[in-house]
């Protein structure tokens, strides 16, 4: 019988032999066979992409997490999906089984900031060469390709700052030059927008946010076409980066909630920008949301939903009063990641400190010194509790 992507979600995977509802947690390092002729096969399984139950050595993974992966190539309608211990391990995966010495990297200038740091700082150690591209304009991504350029990296919608990318032009352009395309699609999900079907040749979401769902567990999941496949299992196997069972578990138990999680997000992130659009201290909301922006077209013409991540651009000639704003939020928690159950807050520093350093600043973005960029993740709990807290706190800001 053919299921809908929700029906599937809710069951996907279960422990037969135990007659579990859920999948069971292996935890392996030695994989035992019964000759070695049997080894000698399933290592060639393995290579070839082949259906398997197990791996031959527990660092490529487990049971468990052969488990999850199964679930996210049904997703992201994938060739093979690998797993990483943190969602960052997934970007750091697919750079460095890709990018060699004398090669280019173009990359997106609103990438979430430690995949800024790794393409501008560390590769420059290997001799790779990164260039930041605006995310406003294909035309400045057009023109910085070179006979170089082997990878172009793009997060969309962009961090912190939410700009849409048109998505199909980046991957025509790079068929053409031959050129590998990543996205990180953490904030859409392969739930509302599928990398792989528009032509990326990998697609990345940080398993810590919304698959996991529950603030509990972190990992990566970069899912790849057969193009990329040998290259990035070459160095995959090589460099342990794999996701543990117990995390696999958890992020399995996320993933069956994910459609109705998403859902409940976004209804509860209409509601909160409805009551935020009029607020004077306000200048802008970072989200898709006026269907007669530019971001709102291309959001629509490539996602069939939206979710809970969007930032506030507030005018304020004191910066102390914004975040003054932000400790006095009750039901908003103020820390890193987002994706979970809860509502946080962040005051987003993007400004350059020094003369061409972008590490934590921006290129291309530009607001005025009274400006301030602050980060919302709209949780679970009952929107109308959200607005009262977020009115009663806006009127710190002078």
């Amino acid at each position: 019988m053919k299921k809908s992507i929700r029906t599937f979600l809710k069951h996907p995977t279960k422990d037969n032999s135990n007659r579990s509802a859920n999948p069971a947690v292996i935890r392996a390092s030695t994989i035992l066979f019964n000759s070695m002729q049997e080894l000698y096969q399933h290592e060639k399984k393995i290579k070839k992409n082949q259906t398997i139950s197990h791996y031959s050595y527990g660092r490529y993974g487990s049971s468990t997490t052969i488990e999850l992966e199964n679930i996210l190539k049904e997703l992201e309608q994938a060739y093979h999906v690998f797993l990483t211990g943190t969602g960052f391990g997934g970007v750091a995966l697919a750079i460095m089984s890709l990018c060699r010495p004398g090669d280019e990297l173009l990359v997106s200038d609103n990438v979430y900031g430690p995949t800024k740091e790794i393409s501008e700082k560390l590769l420059s150690e290997f001799k790779v060469k990164a260039k930041f591209y605006n995310p406003d304009s294909f035309n400045d991504l057009k023109n910085k390709v070179s006979k170089k350029t082997k990878m172009i990296l793009v997060e969309n919608p962009g961090s912190n700052t939410f700009e849409f990318q048109d998505l199909a032009k980046i991957t025509s352009l790079a068929k053409k030059k031959k050129i590998f395309t990543f996205l990180d699609n953490t904030w859409g999900t392969p739930l509302y927008l599928k990398p792989l079907k528009i032509g990326f040749d990998m697609s990345f979401s940080s398993a810590t946010k919304y698959f996991s769902g529950h603030s509990d567990a972190m990992g990566g999941s970069l899912a790849v076409n057969k193009k990329v496949f040998k290259k990035i299992m070459f160095f995959y196997k090589l460099s342990g980066y794999r996701m543990s069972a117990d995390e696999a578990y958890l992020i399995i138990r996320g993933l069956r909630t994910l459609d109705t999680r998403l859902n409940q997000h976004y209804e509860n992130t209409k509601k909160v920008i409805n009551f935020l659009k009029s607020h004077k201290k306000i200048k802008e909301i970072l989200y898709p949301y006026k269907p007669s922006s530019k971001n709102y077209k291309l959001w629509k013409k490539y996602y069939s939903g939206a979710t809970g991540l969007f930032s506030i651009v507030i005018k304020s000639k004191k910066k102390s009063s914004v975040i003054k704003f932000i400790n006095s939020l009750e039901l908003f928690g103020i820390g890193y990641s987002w994706g979970g159950f809860e509502s946080l807050a962040l005051l987003q520093e993007l400004k350059s400190r020094k003369k061409n350093e972008y590490i934590q600043g921006r290129k291309y973005y530009r607001f005025d010194d009274n400006e301030h960029i602050v980060r919302l993740h709209i949780g679970l709990e009952d929107p109308k509790d959200l607005i009262n807290d977020l009115k009663i706190s806006l009127r710190y800001i002078k």
